[in-house]
């Protein structure tokens, strides 16, 4: 009980945090925004929805991409359901929210008993399905009580995350609200069952198929192929300041011929005012684009084009790799072929260790270090071969969505369509 209530507290301390960032943080206010009348939007579009409804949550934009391919597979083949979609942070609903994949989407209201209660009732799903690591307590709560049926999707887990601690008796409890777990790799379904959790599948990662699907019906960017003509580039995706401040290191020091396309995590006006502060005349914005090429760096103010725009680069650069929550998504790069390179915060990503491991990607500290990487892979001649590595982690890891989906059919399958 004790645990329950520091959890309230603690969620709840947390929204009041968000409120008061909201006052001069533009992230923080969408996500307290869209929140406002939340659960009454939420009730009216569901009082007007006859349809059998699937419900999944996301944490943010990275969880959604994970869950998109059992997402989409599912609508392929239980055309018959309606699927809410919900997201905890503004980076993933403002931009899917029109994503039409899905019948209804919402941000998630905070985590309370009232709040469990009211979107259970409105939503009412037949099956729920969590994505990687969103869990909360009084949703899965309700849940339970309700006997419904709860899957948790894509999971990975670590020795040192708090299920496995002393004090992670809350996290553990959360845990036994899944009718099954689908986990990345064995390690995560060997610590599960240290704490006898056992309802778990070795699935892989979805976003393998993701990635892989994606990456196969990739469209042509008109304003990056005449950026990138005749250049080598380096695609930096995601990036932070830290990032953007040692890249602007770097490209002195490669000779001429290189060219940036810089992608970064943040695109509000006052960020993307100080990268091209940080490029002192060296950036055109993607918004700005007039056809002018002799500009070094092309400054990415729009979301949704990241995928398709690490096809255009020579080697891709990950961002995240300085911060504390670690690199970004190193697939979405790797499917195409090319060399990754990112920062040394990177182990709590499989992927991206087991990439380092079998040579498709390079972990760098400073600008030099990139200079230092490039020139390797140039007066080697690596570019292709350490591309096509990680090329091929991608394409031998797919099929994550086809094990969930054999999974679902005793579950989804079986339901009356009406």
């Amino acid at each position: 009980m004790m645990r329950v209530l520091l959890y309230r507290l603690a969620t709840g301390a947390y929204f009041s945090v968000i409120r008061i960032a909201a006052l001069f943080n533009p992230k923080a206010k969408l996500f307290v925004e869209g929140r406002k009348g939340l659960v009454r939007r939420i009730q009216g579009a569901m009082d007007a929805e006859k349809r059998p409804r699937v419900w999944m949550h996301c944490a943010s934009l990275g969880e959604f991409e994970q869950g998109r391919p059992l997402l989409e597979a599912m609508r392929r083949q239980y055309p018959q359901y309606a699927y809410v979609l919900t997201f905890f942070s503004p980076s993933g609903y403002e931009v899917r929210k029109n994503y039409p994949g899905a019948d209804h989407i919402f941000y998630l209201p905070q985590d309370t008993p009232a709040n469990a209660r009211m979107l259970l009732d409105a939503i009412d799903p037949r099956l729920c399905l969590f994505i990687k690591y969103e869990l909360w307590y009084f949703y899965l709560s309700e849940m339970v009580k309700r006997k419904m049926s709860v899957m948790l999707v894509s999971a990975i887990f670590r020795p040192d995350q708090g299920f496995f601690k002393w004090y992670g008796g809350l996290q553990r409890k959360m845990l036994t609200a899944f009718a099954h777990i689908f986990v990345q790799n064995e390690a995560s379904k060997g610590l599960l069952a240290g704490i006898g959790i056992s309802n778990v599948t070795v699935s892989g990662d979805t976003r393998f198929d993701r990635v892989i699907e994606a990456a196969a019906d990739v469209q042509a960017l008109d304003i990056a192929d005449a950026f990138c003509q005749g250049s080598k580039v380096i695609v930096a995706g995601s990036t932070w300041k830290e990032d953007e401040e040692m890249l602007q290191k770097a490209l002195p020091l490669l000779g001429s011929g290189w060219k940036l396309i810089l992608v970064p995590h943040e695109v509000h006006e006052s960020h993307i005012r100080d990268i091209e502060k940080l490029f002192e005349g060296q950036t055109k914005k993607w918004s700005d684009w007039n056809g002018d090429t002799s500009k070094q760096v092309l400054v990415v103010d729009k979301v949704g084009l990241l995928m398709q725009l690490y096809r255009y680069g020579t080697v891709a650069w990950i961002g995240g790799g300085f911060g504390k929550d670690g690199v970004h998504n190193v697939l979405e790069a790797a499917v195409y072929g090319r060399p990754c390179l990112f920062g040394p915060i990177y182990h709590q990503f499989a992927e991206a260790v087991e990439l380092v491991e079998i040579g498709g990607a390079m972990v760098v500290k400073d600008a030099e270090g990139v200079a230092a990487a490039l020139r390797t892979l140039d007066n080697e001649g690596k570019y292709e071969h350490t591309g096509s590595l990680a090329a091929k982690y991608v394409q031998l890891r797919g099929g994550a969505t086809r094990i969930v989906m054999h999974h679902l059919a005793s579950v989804i399958g079986t339901q009356p369509a009406n």
